[in-house]
């Protein structure tokens, strides 16, 4: 081969090819830590091989999710505080996976920078490990794209898909019919939908991240950088025992939003408000906002990240079925006859 004239390398145009090398050798025990049957290939390869039967599945479907962490992302850069965020990334896909009735397989991320700085990269993915093992998902692979001139100095963008798997007719919704009970599976927190709206009201309350946060202890921002929670193991468990007619993920939309998405037409829903305590975080953004009742449940989650349509006779198996993975299911409503979702109660 002939000597080049000017020397210019890839490092020279801002990637470096050794740095992500050395990111892949570094979240491999992460990646391992999340194995689970049927996972059939490591990190490394052109795609990542997955095995359906030795996963126990005899006739299944697939059930495809990807989803962001959206402007959350903003608040977890101006702090420097990445540790948490990929649970965020990961509860965002599998959680809407049990919600059609699957279980969650595995997960691949895509995580995009400017440039690459291992420890922070390092960091985020731990965390993508970390959501995975809390829902039994497998962690198989991933792409990192050192993009410059596309990112501001520091700056990423997180993107995650997951794939899922149940026997075939055991999709969600079905069979949701009058009467049957609304069980609430609470929130950690904002989670992560909404954080434009937060953002702009933490800018209006004069308050900075690393202010002290006005309703608990810590910083403002490290309490509004509290993951997502993971519902996956105890509505699997739910799945499994048969209890559950469907499963709603509170995200974007609030309740009068979501709840409808598993409502058959002439089903509506009714929900006491008096049943849960609003968490404080949401009357804070509330009060500083001066937001109206129905814009806060049609905005965040206010307090419950996953709703199960359960009949009636099954409530106290599906009760039990949340426990075992530690969720604490709260009687909120029942299903009605008519359409879209009615409040009773008051949160605020």
């Amino acid at each position: 081969m002939s000597a080049p004239k000017n020397g210019i390398t890839y490092a020279d145009a801002g990637v470096d090819i050794d740095a992500g090398n050395a990111l892949v050798e570094r979240i491999k025990p992460a990646a391992k830590r999340t194995a689970r049957p049927g996972v059939m290939s490591g990190l490394g390869g052109f795609g990542a091989l997955f095995d359906l039967k030795g996963a126990g599945f005899t006739d299944p479907v697939l059930v495809a999710a990807t989803d962001g962490v959206g402007t959350k992302l903003r608040i977890a850069i101006d702090m420097g505080n990445v540790d948490g965020i990929g649970i965020d990334l990961v509860a965002m896909c599998v959680n809407d996976l049990v919600c059609q009735g699957a279980e969650p397989l595995f997960f691949l991320d895509y995580f995009a920078t400017g440039k690459l700085e291992l420890d922070q990269a390092t960091r985020i993915i731990e965390g993508i490990a970390e959501g995975c093992a809390l829902s039994g998902c497998a962690l198989i692979g991933g792409e990192t794209a050192e993009m410059p001139g596309m990112y501001d100095a520091g700056d990423f963008d997180l993107a995650g898909f997951s794939v899922g798997a149940m026997e075939r007719g055991a999709e969600l919704p079905r069979d949701v019919a009058e009467g049957d009970v609304l069980l609430g599976l609470p929130s950690d927190g904002v989670h992560s939908n909404g954080y434009s709206l937060v953002r702009k009201i933490v800018e209006v309350s004069g308050l900075a991240w690393g202010d002290d946060c006005p309703w608990g202890e810590g910083t403002l921002g490290a309490a509004l950088l509290t993951p997502t929670k993971l519902y996956v193991k105890g509505a699997v468990a739910a799945l499994r025992d048969d209890c559950v007619n469907a499963l709603a993920h509170i995200t974007g939309g609030g309740l009068t939003e979501n709840l409808p998405r598993v409502l058959p037409d002439g089903l509506g829903a009714e929900i006491d408000l008096s049943a849960w305590d609003l968490p404080p975080v949401f009357k804070w953004l509330a009060a500083q906002g001066g937001m109206a009742e129905a814009e806060l449940l049609k905005t965040f989650n206010s307090g419950l990240g996953m709703i199960a349509v359960v009949p009636a006779d099954k409530v106290e198996a599906a009760t039990q079925a949340f426990a075992s993975d530690g969720h604490a299911a709260i009687r909120i409503g029942q299903i009605t006859a008519g359409g879209g979702v009615s409040y009773k109660g008051s949160l605020l």
